[in-house]
């Protein structure tokens, strides 16, 4: 029988949902953690401790692990195992992505030199040091730019400054969290800030080929100063041929850094500029080698009861998919942290889960934990599902189901 090897650190809300679509297919699963898992001891190669801090340590134990059971894919969930997956699977002779490419996808300043290289639309951009004076390097930039870290995802550390003194305050509250997090990344990323409409692409590479399994509608604008992601909405209300040049730019930019397999999650700006047609259309922000974070998946299903979870493991060992989702339109909250504190209370689910369109709230944060909102915080307070016929009910639906809840945190 086949067997999955599923990468999935001890964070991620995604473990149950890839778990039971392995299960579904009918194969043999690993998980693949870095922690000890209870029931490792006894688990019969059902879980594998793994050093997710160091790819070469950590492919190499997937290698020891392949002698005594061997496995037919690797699969990693989030941003820290995709680099791993990659060099294992090259090391096992499985299909696999170039371990260069996905670290591309890890930091921002690659993407842009890739993107550039290839002369696809990049902002302008440039990188400062962490050791340099703010004060001096907010004079010799453009207004608005972001500053951005190299290397954290879902918008974290993600700042816009409009002007010297914004960009000295960002720059500096950008220098702490890394500080704070003992990263090894020391600079920071200063690009031209690129107006208009945000879009999220879910999307499956197969030899170079991208087929779009859902462009989301992001309808909160993403102004700044921070980006805290709110609402997905699926299908997109875009014009058919923006939405195609969505996914030509997707493609070109996937083929270009050398993503030709599996799952990519792409976020876009849709950039409209009468004083220059050539800066007008898509712009990639930017794109992982793994589909969408936290639960937002579960706003999706496919033809015959498919999750994206199942179309990525149909993918990873080898059998055709040919997915077509829903006819319905479906979205996801990602509820937000209005503020930093010990979450005490949230009332008002069971009335906000009566709201007409809505199909599931989940809480997935305890009470009684410390919570931190965007640009330091990495987390959401949870997630509103919801379904209808078009996408204006449902993007209703969930407002008026987070109006309901009551959040206390202090």
């Amino acid at each position: 029988m086949m067997r999955l090897l599923l990468l999935i650190p001890s964070t991620s809300y995604r473990v149950s949902d890839f778990l039971s679509a392995a299960h579904r297919l009918g194969v043999d699963v690993t998980v693949g953690s870095d922690e000890q898992q209870v029931l490792e001891s006894i688990s019969d190669s059902g879980t594998i401790k793994l050093d997710f801090s160091d790819p070469e340590k950590a492919a190499g134990e997937i290698g020891g692990f392949h002698a005594s059971y061997p496995i037919s894919a690797v699969v990693a969930v989030d941003d820290i195992t995709c680099v791993i997956a990659a060099i294992a699977s090259k090391k096992l002779g499985l299909p696999h992505n170039d371990p260069a490419a996905v670290r591309v996808t890890g930091n921002k300043m690659l993407l842009r030199e890739v993107l550039t290289k290839a002369d696809l639309p990049s902002p302008k951009h440039q990188t400062l040091a962490l050791d340099v004076d703010p004060k001096i390097s907010a004079g010799l930039v453009d207004y608005p730019c972001v500053l951005k870290p190299l290397n954290l995802s879902a918008s974290r550390g993600v700042i816009r400054a409009n002007d010297k003194a914004e960009f000295c305050t960002a720059f500096n509250r950008i220098k702490k969290l890394l500080q704070s997090l003992a990263t090894t990344q020391m600079e920071i990323l200063i690009e031209e800030y690129i107006e208009g409409e945000e879009v999220a692409l879910e999307g499956l590479m197969v030899n170079g080929k991208l087929t779009v399994l859902a462009l989301f509608d992001k309808p909160d604008p993403l102004e700044g100063p921070y980006f805290e992601e709110t609402i997905y909405i699926t299908p997109s209300r875009l014009p058919a041929d923006i939405q195609n040049s969505i996914k030509n730019l997707t493609e070109q930019s996937a083929n270009a850094i050398g993503l030709k397999e599996g799952p990519i999650h792409a976020e876009l700006r849709t950039r409209i500029d009468a004083r220059n047609s050539n800066k007008a259309g898509p712009w990639l922000i930017e794109i992982a080698a793994r589909s969408v974070g936290g639960l937002c998946s579960r706003s999706l299903s496919f033809s015959n009861q498919l999750t994206l979870e199942d179309i990525i493991l149909r993918h990873a060992i080898g059998e055709p998919v040919f997915p077509d989702r829903e006819s319905s339109a479906s979205g996801v909250m990602m509820i937000p942290i209005p503020n930093a504190g010990v979450l005490k209370r949230v009332d008002g689910t069971l009335v906000a889960q009566a709201v007409p369109g809505i199909t599931e709230i989940t809480i997935s944060i305890a009470l009684g934990q410390e919570v931190l909102p965007l640009p330091e915080g990495d987390k959401y307070l949870g997630f509103i599902f919801a379904k209808a016929v078009t996408p204006e009910e449902v993007e209703t639906a969930l407002r008026q189901a987070h109006d309901k809840l009551s959040i206390e945190i202090n």
